[in-house]
């Protein structure tokens, strides 16, 4: 499965981390294949099911984790 890398980024502004929505948008690429980026998007707090949810227009939202600074 491919996320947009723009979702990814939009969940870490909305969760308060600029810096690291920041660099996502530098470094991944446009479409994010999960799998093989399966252990950022832990450590980042995405998951990949509910940003593809929130890309199709349905309500949901992105988990939280304990992301270190």
């Amino acid at each position: 499965m491919h996320i947009d890398n723009a979702a990814i980024v939009a969940a870490l502004r909305a969760r308060g981390l600029p810096e690291r929505a920041a660099w996502v948008a530098r470094q991944l690429p446009s479409s994010v294949d999960t799998a093989r980026n399966a252990s950022l998007l832990r450590r980042l707090g995405i998951d990949p099911e509910a940003v593809t949810q929130q890309q199709a227009g349905q309500k949901t939202t992105v988990t939280k984790a304990s992301v270190p600074a």
